[in-house]
């Protein structure tokens, strides 16, 4: 579909049925870790990611640019026990929630972790560990006698695992595999879970680890433009009620409206997208119009930013030459690469470029996610009013 026909699309799916509008949940907590460091502020430096490090990862790498996260700081985060077994994409997604959960001002209350769940984005979770329990079954001496410990960390789930035992979590506990869209299709599996009370709030986020074998993957494949980085990181949320939140004293950092994820149709990656906003808007209660900033995923793969890009202005009625364009932040740009953990990362920037002491007054931004295989995604946030200082 060209720009011209998604745009000629956008006023018929503006007048499908409306649909129910969402109650806005709130996120209280926030824990990044990326190729810019740790925080949100990191995600504001200007430039192209940071020089790798790779003496921690190990391997042998392709010629490629990577971007890989500084020093995670573990033992800091988690001490020094029960962390050597631990795969990288784990330690990333354990120290993003060891961030987070320390953003509440108070530590989560017992009764609070038993209605507390975790939900994760991931493409496959360890691409090491599981390549790495792969390889022995085709080199060790038969009837191939793997090593029973990698076996844990090359199942998918082991992460999100992992998190609810090293914080005391007892509720609903998901990974979600979604390629690229994957955070944003656990903001949704977190929604639903929260919305029929299954549990009070979660840890919502994605991670993904930097790693010679996908290195490898993204060279062979081409995929990647030039110049672009593979990277890694990871980004988890406490997500939650907005009553649950004043409950408790939390400060909400930002509103989650609707959050809507969808497969390829006969229109194309460009119209998957573009459903995706309008119908995320319209669940929302938004208008088109109300956007003044949109946080992109597709910058690096070949074909999706001008995909990404026509459908975005496609769904908010802006063509390049007609109206107020959008305030446009590219986290890939800095980060690299990071596939599954995009999403979540696309989220951490918006919150950073929201704190930021030179920030915008802007205060309603979607979220958009966009797979080489025609998956999509859309999530609207609102930012925070601050509280009344009337009389």
């Amino acid at each position: 579909m060209t720009p011209a026909q998604a745009q000629a699309q956008a006023p018929a799916q503006a007048q499908a049925p409306a649909t129910t509008i969402v109650a806005p949940l709130v996120i209280t907590g926030c824990g990044v870790v990326s190729p810019a460091g740790h925080g949100l502020a990191p995600l504001t430096s200007a430039g192209g990611p940071p020089a790798a490090d790779l003496d921690a990862i190990g391997g042998d790498f392709p010629p490629v640019a990577l971007a890989a996260a500084p020093d995670l700081r573990v033992a800091e985060s988690l001490g020094t026990k029960g962390i050597r077994s631990l795969d990288r994409t784990t330690l990333l997604a354990l120290v993003a929630a060891h961030n987070a959960l320390g953003t509440l001002g108070a530590p989560l209350a017992d009764e609070e972790r038993a209605r507390t769940g975790v939900v994760i984005g991931s493409s496959t979770g360890s691409v090491r560990s599981s390549s790495e329990f792969s390889r022995e079954t085709l080199v060790r001496d038969k009837p191939y006698l793997v090593r029973a410990n990698r076996f844990p960390s090359a199942v998918m789930n082991f992460c999100a695992g992992q998190l609810a035992i090293w914080n005391s979590l007892r509720g609903v506990n998901a990974t979600i595999a979604d390629g690229r869209v994957s955070g944003l299709a656990a903001v949704r599996y977190a929604r639903n879970a929260i919305a029929r009370g299954r549990v009070d709030r979660a840890l919502v986020g994605a991670a993904e680890e930097l790693c010679a074998e996908s290195a490898w993957a993204w060279h062979h494949s081409g995929a990647l433009a030039p110049g672009t980085a593979v990277g890694e990181g990871a980004a988890v949320f406490v997500v939650e009620t907005p009553a649950g939140a004043a409950a408790a004293g939390r400060t909400p950092l930002a509103e989650l409206l609707a959050c809507e994820v969808g497969t390829p149709g006969s229109g194309g990656m460009r119209a998957s997208l573009a459903g995706c906003v309008d119908r995320a808007l319209r669940r929302s209660g938004v208008s088109a119009a109300d956007v003044d900033t949109v946080s992109l995923g597709a910058t690096g793969i070949r074909g999706l930013r001008a995909a990404e890009e026509d459908a975005v202005r496609a769904a908010l009625r802006r063509p390049p030459a007609d109206g107020p364009t959008p305030h446009w932040i590219r986290p890939a740009a800095r980060l690299g690469e990071s596939y599954s953990a995009s999403g979540a990362l696309q989220i951490a920037a918006l919150l950073a470029a929201w704190q930021a002491p030179d920030a915008a007054g802007g205060s309603v931004a979607v979220v958009t996610s966009l797979g080489d295989d025609g998956h999509a995604g859309c999530l609207v946030m609102r930012r925070p009013q601050p509280p009344s200082t009337g009389h």
